[in-house]
């Protein structure tokens, strides 16, 4: 196995802290798969599109305006 170091803020550590029986770099590695695996979901489901920046901004502005008029009248 290898190390990686990451750089927390001293608030953060503070809170780290707080709970040492907490396994940190278990929880680290966990939420770093979690995200690769999200990744590698969306990519799958991608690849084959032929959608273009601007057809998925336009999208997105959409899905926003969407949600904030569901959420916020």
């Amino acid at each position: 196995m290898v190390n990686v170091t990451i750089a927390v803020s001293e608030d953060l550590k503070k809170l780290l802290d707080r709970f040492p029986e907490i396994n940190w770099s278990e929880v680290a590695r966990q939420a770093w798969l979690a995200k690769v695996k999200q990744l590698e979901f969306l990519n799958e489901l991608t690849k084959k599109s032929r959608a273009t920046d601007k057809d998925i901004e336009e999208l997105s502005a959409k899905i926003k305006k969407g949600l904030a008029k569901k959420y916020l009248g």
